[in-house]
């Protein structure tokens, strides 16, 4: 905050991208600390793998995090990568089928949807049922915690269910920076299928900045033109440990006005 960072965002690992010798925390822990130790800073992860955690735990968690924050919490959700993170899908006996897991997603989503709403909810699905039951309180934030929703673009499921909710976080298989055309596709499609008008972010980058400043606000400021809210920089747990961690927060965002 001291820096002007406006966001705070973990990894939701339980071994972080299956390399057993980087120390991994769990994020939920993490996010009640940095909570109580700030006032201002948006926080969230990027992304959590729903199909691999019981989804009204996630919704306790989150509405926990969302009062202790007041009201700043951004949950962002996807598939998570069973090819990638061999040791949390495959080790773990967790599910590893991409359909069966997007299944499992979506039904996870509609279930934190319903208990968030502190209304009775009740829901029956192929994956997941719950009884009539009431979870209080409700979140803070109206009428709901923002989801954005993370995945490979420009896969046909994550656009689907983006424009469902509030805010994508996108990325490209080869893990180029997204361009401005393909940020006007996105919004396009989502302006398109979405049920209403509401506030809607579009976070991308997710990498560390690289050694041209003017460059890297070149490019931020033409995703931004093209209706981008969200830069995001990647800081890797494994690289030069906490001090080089530390080190680099303290530089502050690449402001572009």
């Amino acid at each position: 905050e001291d820096v002007g960072w406006e966001g705070v965002f973990l990894e939701d690992y339980i071994v972080w991208q299956g390399h057993a010798d980087v120390a991994t925390y769990d994020p939920w822990v993490a996010l009640a600390a940095i909570a109580h130790s700030t006032r201002r800073v948006c926080i969230g992860t990027m992304v959590t793998p729903l199909s691999r955690r019981r989804p009204w735990k996630v919704a306790r968690e989150t509405v926990t995090i969302d009062h202790l924050s007041n009201g700043r919490l951004i949950l962002g959700v996807g598939l998570g990568d069973a090819t990638w993170d061999k040791v949390t899908f495959h080790s773990m006996g967790e599910v590893t089928e991409t359909k069966a897991r997007a299944k499992r997603l979506d039904e996870a989503l509609d279930i934190l949807v319903g208990l968030w709403s502190g209304e009775p909810f009740s829901y029956a699905g192929e994956h997941y049922q719950i009884k009539s039951t009431t979870f209080l309180p409700r979140p803070v934030q109206s009428p709901r915690i923002p989801i954005w929703i993370g995945g490979e673009y420009p896969n046909p499921g994550p656009l689907r269910r983006a424009a469902r909710y509030d805010g994508t976080c996108l990325y490209k298989k080869d893990n180029a920076d997204m361009t401005p055309e393909d940020v006007r596709a996105i919004k396009t499609y989502v302006e398109n299928h979405r049920a209403t008008p509401a506030a809607y972010d579009y976070a991308l980058g997710g990498r560390s900045r690289g050694d041209d400043l003017d460059k890297e606000r070149d490019l931020i400021r033409s995703l931004a033109a093209a209706g981008t809210t969200w830069w995001i920089e990647y800081v890797a747990p494994e690289v030069g440990g906490l001090e080089e961690i530390r080190a680099y927060i303290k530089q502050g965002p690449l402001r572009i006005v």
